[in-house]
């Protein structure tokens, strides 16, 4: 049967059988590295299907930015691989002239001050030479004066020097132009309102809506990846059953910025040990690529998946965080930058790891859930691509 449609932005197309051989739902960064990397199978058709008016409005661009080693996670853990197969891929496929992303290797110190912390980074050491493969070195109190002078650290540090930090917006900019050169089509301001398998002929009908005009659109793909992050699981629940409904809980974080240029300037990412009730990894010292510099995030759990409204409540007990390792701020210097939101599989309470959720639905062949995507998420982006890539397609 020939199908013919006009979507949002005045696109037209003309295909037999279904309009596309696959959707992402989510023009976050994950989802622009799925949809790149799909569009390269030979024959494909991507649509990317995004209800903002821009990609990465979420969690993609509410972020520390940082290019994380993989550190601290589970050796057989999706987040671990992930991590490590995605910082690489970056440092070693994407350099900043050719590919336009904008990234530095700038190398992080986790810093110890207590014999516990001590004990921590030399477990933490352990595990990276023995398990995961991960380039560190522990450095001595009295050597981290001509590391980084201006840091406090009285019992020495961990340095990953894999760690880095990236533009963000460059990553998911290159990721669509990379989809585009192959001939997959993103709409913005389109919202997923329901979707429906049909098991006779083997595909799925994706209901839209014009979010501008409120008009609606039907879909038909044969495959469904969800990348919808904050609102994953309503777009898993569109299509399971009650009893295999899904949950996303909202964690926020808080970032500071300095309001004065006065300061020690410092050269590496600065991390505190992480928090034992293991929620974060503590309010860290990060810099962007001019190294200015800013402290976050913080963790609390919202209700709506659109609270951003900063918490200023949280301000003093950031501030002892900060003065443990870098001492030379008064609380007065610290003010909101921005918060963001991670999609966390659980809730408050809860302990434990959590690794990815990246699953193909059982009854529903095609259908990829991804859901929990957060830290290391950004780092792990085209890793996951090429995951979904050559496991499911």
């Amino acid at each position: 049967m020939l199908v013919r449609k006009t979507l949002g932005l005045g696109i037209s197309f003309c295909r037999f059988a279904s309009d596309y051989s696959h959707a992402v739902v989510g023009a976050g960064v994950v989802g622009l590295a799925v949809a790149s990397e799909l569009s390269k199978i030979n024959g494909s058709s991507v649509l990317v299907i995004e209800k903002n008016k821009q990609f990465g409005m979420e969690t993609s661009s509410r972020n520390s930015e940082v290019i994380h080693a993989g550190l601290y996670y589970p050796k057989d853990s999706l987040k671990g691989k992930l991590c490590i197969e995605g910082k690489n891929i970056i440092y070693n496929e994407l350099k900043p002239r050719i590919s336009g992303v904008d990234w530095i290797k700038c190398g992080k110190i986790i810093v110890a001050q207590t014999d516990y912390d001590d004990f921590v980074i030399e477990n933490m050491y352990t595990k990276c030479k023995e398990e995961l493969g991960v380039p560190v070195q522990l450095i001595p109190s009295n050597k981290m004066q001509y590391l980084e002078p201006s840091i406090v650290a009285n019992r020495g540090g961990l340095l990953s020097p894999t760690t880095g930090i990236i533009n963000s917006h460059s990553l998911m900019a290159y990721l669509e132009s990379e989809l585009k050169t192959n001939d997959g089509d993103i709409i913005l301001n389109t919202e997923v309102l329901n979707m429906d398998y049909s098991s006779s002929s083997k595909e799925y009908t994706v209901l839209c809506k014009d979010v501008p005009s409120n008009e609606e659109i039907e879909i038909t793909v044969d495959n469904v990846i969800n990348c919808a992050g904050l609102y994953s699981d309503k777009v898993a629940n569109m299509l399971l059953p009650l009893e295999r409904h899904k949950r996303i809980y909202y964690g926020k974080g808080n970032y500071f910025k300095l309001n004065t240029s006065t300061v020690p300037p410092v050269r590496h990412l600065i991390y505190p040990i992480p928090p034992k009730n293991g929620k974060s990894l503590g309010t860290h010292l990060t810099i962007d690529p001019d190294y200015n510099i800013r402290f976050g995030p913080d963790m609390e759990y919202v209700n709506s998946p659109a609270d951003y409204e900063f918490n200023t409540s949280n301000l003093k007990y950031a501030y002892e965080q900060i003065i443990n390792y870098y001492p030379h701020i008064s609380m007065d210097q610290l003010e909101p930058a921005y918060s963001g939101i991670r999609p966390k599989l659980q809730g408050p309470g809860e302990k434990g790891f959590e690794d990815y959720y990246i699953k193909e639905e059982e009854g529903f062949p095609g259908f990829i859930n991804l859901m929990g995507i957060e830290s290391p998420g950004l780092t792990s982006s085209i890793a996951i691509g090429r995951y979904i890539k050559s496991k499911y397609f």
